[in-house]
């Protein structure tokens, strides 16, 4: 379990091809303060820690995680959100993060809003449901507030800022038109749409 509050900005040192695809990643976490078996959000997708040394960790990536995950992920030299996992008495600073990604969404525009970032992400049928103005979602790891919403044919367009302190401390300095970008929904919106199934069909 996450918050979507980026700790550290890693990087793929390297790949190697075993039965699963393993990525060795850099970072600058005390890593003798996490255990082997410990859950790390790498950009929203929760993996864990099979191996370490200091700046280091490597973990395990199946390939039906890398078939529901941004195209591009899981390459050398990509540079991934991080943040470990939460524990029991830890500020909750975002919001509740599973680091299971319900749907790749694609950067549609990028343009300056103050000093901010207004960013539009376009989504696919599948997320329109569970998105909703003011609510949260999860993009790339990070904790993120809805502010616009505009159902477009074949999806939606989901409207975010992005401040200049969480353009800092993330991957999204550098956030451009035609990227992909893992989206998480709220895991509260998810048992809602699962609760209305069932009394729909009750």
């Amino acid at each position: 379990m996450f918050t979507g509050i980026i700790t550290d900005i890693g990087t793929i040192d390297r790949i190697e091809a075993l039965a699963d695809t393993r990525i060795v990643v850099r970072t600058a976490y005390d890593m003798a303060t996490v255990d082997l078996g410990a859950s790390i959000s790498c950009s929203g997708i929760c993996l864990t820690v099979i191996d370490k040394g200091p700046g280091w960790f490597a973990a395990d990536v199946s390939g039906e995680t890398i078939s529901r995950t941004a195209q591009g992920q899981w390459s050398a030299g990509r540079r991934l959100n991080l943040e470990r996992a939460l524990k029991v008495g830890d500020e909750l600073g975002g919001h509740i993060v599973t680091g299971h990604v319900d749907g790749i969404g694609e950067i549609a525009s990028v343009t300056d809003e103050g000093g901010s970032k207004r960013v539009v992400i376009k989504a696919g049928p599948e997320i329109a449901p569970y998105i909703a103005i003011k609510g949260s979602i999860t993009l790339d790891g990070v904790s993120l507030t809805v502010n616009s919403i505009e159902d477009v044919g074949g999806g939606v367009l989901i409207g975010i800022n992005i401040i200049p302190h969480t353009a800092a401390v993330t991957t999204f300095d550098s956030i451009a038109p035609g990227q992909p970008i893992n989206i998480e929904i709220d895991v509260l919106a998810r048992y809602l749409q699962r609760m209305e199934h069932y009394r729909a069909k009750a």
